[in-house]
């Protein structure tokens, strides 16, 4: 499987990214640049943390205009995995590709450190190899994390189950639902503001992360190898 790992100016969580597909998935990866026109020889879409643009206008605002977007707006529509973690979430809400909105945290200030997560939904291409229920410790390093929609919207996601992480036990910026992740209704495009990437290796602290990249793989070879 080949993943392309975007990278817009002011994203920092790239390298992580590749770090984690490469070295510890053993996959084909990438680096991607914002400006790039075509995306169709990558099989996954990774849009990465960090602070595209220097959050200029709205995180993720500005990433959005860039040509690279259409192109995973694309791939999302062709049914390829799409994962935005950090700041890849809230472009990919800007892109409307999934709904809802990142705002400031509660305490407003920016926050790094291990949470813990719980896996509400494990029948997805991206949880596929975590327990339903199951706690996993993923490290967070965010200012807007703070996810919110209209009472619509969230009643939607439940009712598609498309709450797929919330935060256990503490919620570290005010999330409505205590949500952490969530995908679209096809279930193929993932936004979450914790990082796996930073959790895909024991001597980072823990290696819950990795299995949410097994779970894209599995799902992947089972359709097309």
């Amino acid at each position: 499987m080949k993943f392309a790992v975007l990278v817009f100016p002011g994203s920092n969580c790239d390298i992580d990214m590749y770090h984690a597909i490469k070295d510890e998935l053993g996959e084909e990866v990438e680096y991607v640049w914002h400006d790039a026109t075509d995306l169709s020889e990558f099989d996954g879409i990774l849009v990465p943390g960090g602070f595209s643009y220097g959050d200029y206008l709205r995180c993720g605002a500005m990433a959005n205009q860039s040509n690279v977007m259409a192109e995973v707006k694309k791939a999302a529509a062709e049914g390829k995995p799409v994962l935005g973690v950090c700041n890849g979430f809230q472009i990919l809400t800007e892109a409307g590709l999934l709904p809802g909105a990142l705002l400031r945290n509660k305490n407003l200030k920016f926050m790094c450190r291990t949470v813990q997560l719980k896996v509400e939904n494990n029948d997805t291409l991206f949880t596929n190899q975590y327990e339903q229920g199951q706690i996993i410790n993923i490290p967070i390093a965010h200012g807007e994390g703070n996810y919110y929609c209209d009472e619509e919207t969230l009643a939607n996601l439940k009712a598609n189950n498309q709450i797929v992480f919330t935060y256990s036990g503490e919620n570290p910026n005010g999330s409505l639902e205590d949500i952490a992740g969530i995908i679209n209704e096809r279930g193929n495009v993932l936004g979450m503001m914790p990082h796996p990437e930073r959790a895909a290796h024991e001597l980072l602290g823990s290696a819950d992360g990795l299995a949410l990249f097994k779970s894209i793989v599995k799902q992947w070879r089972e359709q097309h190898v």
